[in-house]
């Protein structure tokens, strides 16, 4: 891949050049909302927060009001989160959310734009606001040619990448057998049976357990505990995005936790983040803010059953001011299916993800196979002139 995008760069004559943004976007930042909006809930205009996820959509709204609507095609900024989205359709922001608009703007150049910018943002610990002047005056390096930015190239390259993650994914697809999405007979009853299943309440506490003497690192220790080798473990914060995998590293096996890599589910208390893992790993020091949790009966699939149990029963409960901490999570209540018994039913758990899982793989494998296809040709067609044009 890398030969095929120094073709692309040669073929458009591509030059690297600083641009600062304000000279090429229009920045603006958002105003306060009326409690109306953040309030309403019906309608098709996003409002747009510093969420790191959902591209930045807390919900949608449907008033009217002046200076509160923008229009569309536009990429926004989260001034404290430092998240980004892309909004194609109309939509409100908060305060704190600047949005950065062109008329050469498409959803196409802005996965291409967002991370050359995200990656000139200063570095975490930056102890000066960013915000609207910060933005204008960011300098970032784009390609150029004949004096323009390149967006054929940007168009191109896109292409390119999209063939081989794709080719990457189908690979994936067949090597792990995932392309094999038809519903046994107990899938079909247990998607059929989650209406008129009986439910049952448990404490946390009641279900798993939670692990004693787990490491947690300052990061400022970390040169200190490393060690030269090639095997690697995630490296985990309470952070949203990427599971809350800030890096990977090969540290004293004292601080390892996890080291048979039974199935784990981790908590955090700031943010009600929940992740599943089966590997050994490093913990941020959090003060014990995050929780470890571990059960006989856990696999993956029982965990993703109990993970969206737990988040359902947390996700309006607690907050960043009232802390999901390990003594309110114990004693929280979550449903879950019950046999006759009125115990867990973890078969059930289990074949109703299994399940679940076909129908989303399904629906990948079939929007992987109709890229794949649309794909194949334009670029096979397109690297074949590259490499006669530059063989000779």
């Amino acid at each position: 891949m890398q030969k095929e995008l120094q073709l692309l760069e040669k073929k458009h004559c591509i030059d690297w050049r600083e641009y600062r943004i304000g000279d090429i976007f229009e920045v603006r930042k958002g105003k306060r909302l009326p409690e109306r909006v953040l309030e309403d809930t019906k309608g098709n205009i996003a409002l747009i927060n510093q969420s790191t996820q959902n591209n930045m959509v807390a919900r949608y709204s449907g008033l009217q009001g002046e200076n509160e609507i923008y229009v569309g095609n536009a990429i926004t900024f989260g001034v404290n989160t430092k998240c980004f989205g892309y909004q194609t359709g109309q939509f409100y922001t908060i305060a704190d959310v600047l949005f950065l608009k062109a008329d050469f703007l498409n959803s196409r150049n802005a996965n291409f734009i967002i991370p050359i910018i995200s990656k000139a943002l200063p570095p975490d610990g930056w102890d000066k606001i960013f915000g609207l002047v910060q933005m204008k005056d960011l300098v970032v390096k784009l390609p150029t040619s004949n004096n323009k930015i390149a967006f054929e190239y940007i168009e191109e390259f896109l292409a390119t990448l999209d063939a081989e993650r794709l080719a990457t994914l189908d690979a994936y697809l067949t090597t792990t057998n995932l392309k094999d999405y038809t519903l046994t007979k107990e899938e079909k009853e247990a998607l059929e049976k989650i209406e008129s299943v009986k439910w049952g309440e448990f404490r946390i506490e009641d279900v798993l357990e939670w692990q004693q003497k787990i490491s947690e690192l300052n990061p400022l220790n970390l040169d200190k505990l490393s060690i030269d080798d090639d095997k690697l473990y995630p490296f985990y914060g309470q952070a949203t995005i990427n599971k809350g995998i800030i890096e990977y590293l090969h540290l004293k096996d004292e601080v390892l936790n996890n080291k048979s890599g039974k199935p784990t589910i981790l908590i955090h208390s700031n943010n009600q983040n929940i992740i599943y893992l089966d590997t050994p790993f490093y913990l941020k020091d959090g003060h014990g803010a995050t929780s470890v949790l571990q059960a006989k009966f856990l696999d993956r699939y029982t965990a993703f059953f109990l993970m969206s149990s737990i988040k359902k029963a947390i996700i309006d409960r607690f907050s960043y001011n009232a802390k999901a901490t390990k003594i309110n999570l114990k004693n929280t209540l979550i449903q879950l299916p019950v046999q006759p018994d009125n115990t867990p039913d973890f078969a059930f758990m289990t074949t109703y993800i299994k399940a679940m899982q076909k129908i989303v793989i399904k629906n990948v494998v079939e929007w992987a196979d109709r890229r794949i296809e649309k794909t194949k040709l334009i670029t096979t067609t397109t690297l074949e002139k590259f490499l006669k044009l530059f063989q000779s």
